[in-house]
This record gives C-alpha cells, structure tokens and sequence, in this order.
C-alpha cells in the first residue's frame, strides 16, 4: 500500500502538475465557458442558494446512514458485496489503515487536480468545446480503473461524471477533492474497520533481518547386507 502510494503520487500528481503548468491560462477560462452552457446554467440555477446546500448535506446523511445499514447487513452475511475487484485494495490490519487513509487523502487532491482540472485543460485544446473535455476526462479516469474489471470501470466513470458535475456547479476544486477523500475513505478506512474489523489487527512483525536456523545434516545411512547364515562379529580392538 505505501507503493501505491508512491507511485500515485509521483504518477498521478507529477502529472497534474506538469499539465497544470502547460495550461494553467486555460484552466479559468474553461469552468467559465462550461457554467455558461445552457443545461449546465440551468442546474446552476436551481442549486442556488441554500438547495444546493441542502441536497449536499442530505446526500452526505443518505450515503451515511446507507454505509451503517449496509455494514450491519454485511457482519451478518460475512462480508460486503463490492462493485468491482477491489478486494486487493482493501486494508487487512490495523498498520494498512494508516496508508488506507492517506491513499484516499491523496487521491482526493492528485486525482481531481488532474482529471477535473489539468486534463480537461489540455483535452479542450484539441476538442474545443468544453463539455466533452470533461467527459473525456471523467472516461480516462474510469479507464485507469481497469484492474478493478468492467463494473469497475463503470462505477468509477459515473462517480467520475459526478464528479466533474460538482466541480463545474460549484466551481470549486477544494469540494470536490473533499468529497473525493471522503468517498474514498469509506471504501478504505470505514467499512474494513466496520465490517471486517481490521482496526483490531495488530498487523505481522517484521524483523530486520530473515531469521535462519542452522539444521544439522544427517549423515547418510550405511547398508550392510548379512547372510542370516552367519552373524556379523563386531571387529576386534586393539
């Protein structure tokens, strides 16, 4: 898991970073020409004021009260239905719930700095209309998905869809980096440690060297054949 960390970090926010300086002038300009779209405007409008709010809080309360619900289900039925192979990606004990933690921490703010902002950037350069350099982001960041299989692969490009959606409505990158960190740290922090229990884990003990235990080496067995005529004398000593 500090692998995956790693190489997230460096792969996905060295990335962010260096699209981010190739086209930060363009970054600006592009939330601006998407929250002018006609249906994007509309939804602007309707989440005005204390709606939008509203329903941000009440989601946030659904998809809490779906987790307790769903993690009292799954104690009783040995275990949570996953929406793609990510069984692998789960903590096991208590040490992997620290990294659990600071992988969902990190793709909150290097994920959505790169396919909510950079990338877009650079994609309405060639494209030239700002909605699909949105959606051809959210469709990279749910291929990159791929080792978590097709329903993988769909789940993570409709969350991604979703988003894009709230960055554009809201315009502001910091929420949805929350909201993405927070996500993340139900799949690896709260239901392993509401379902699985792995909090209560101690983790493996590691030692810094491989232990080695010398074995002494049998000496090999002599075969000596005797006649049932006449018994072996035991040589004389002198």
């Amino acid at each position: 898991m500090r692998r995956w960390l790693v190489e997230s970090l460096v792969l996905f926010g060295g990335t962010a970073v260096v699209v981010l300086l190739l086209s930060f002038p363009v970054v600006a300009p592009l939330l601006t020409v998407t929250q002018a779209v006609p249906a994007v405007a509309w939804l602007r409008d309707a989440l005005a004021g204390g709606l939008g709010i509203g329903l941000l809080i009440g989601a946030a309360l659904g998809l809490a009260a779906l987790t307790v619900l769903g993690a009292r289900g799954a104690r009783r039925e040995g275990g949570v239905i996953m929406v793609g192979d990510i069984a692998a990606l789960l903590p096991r004990n208590r040490p992997e719930l620290g990294w659990g933690a600071a992988l969902s921490v990190n793709a909150g703010i290097v994920e959505e700095g790169l396919f909510r902002l950079a990338l877009p950037a650079l994609l309405v350069i060639v494209t030239g209309e700002p909605v699909s350099a949105f959606v051809l982001a959210a469709l990279v960041f749910g291929a990159l998905h791929a080792y978590q299989g097709w329903a993988g692969v769909l789940a993570t490009t409709i969350v991604g869809l979703l988003f894009t959606l709230l960055y554009v409505t809201s315009g502001s990158i910091l929420l949805a980096m929350l909201v993405h960190a927070l996500f993340d740290l139900r799949t690896l922090v709260v239901i392993p440690m509401a379902v699985y229990r792995v909090h209560k884990v101690p983790g493996s003990l590691r030692f810094p060297k491989p232990l080695t235990i010398a074995t002494p080496v049998a000496e090999p067995a002599v075969q000596v054949e005797c006649s049932s005529e006449k018994p072996i004398e035991p040589p004389s000593q002198t």
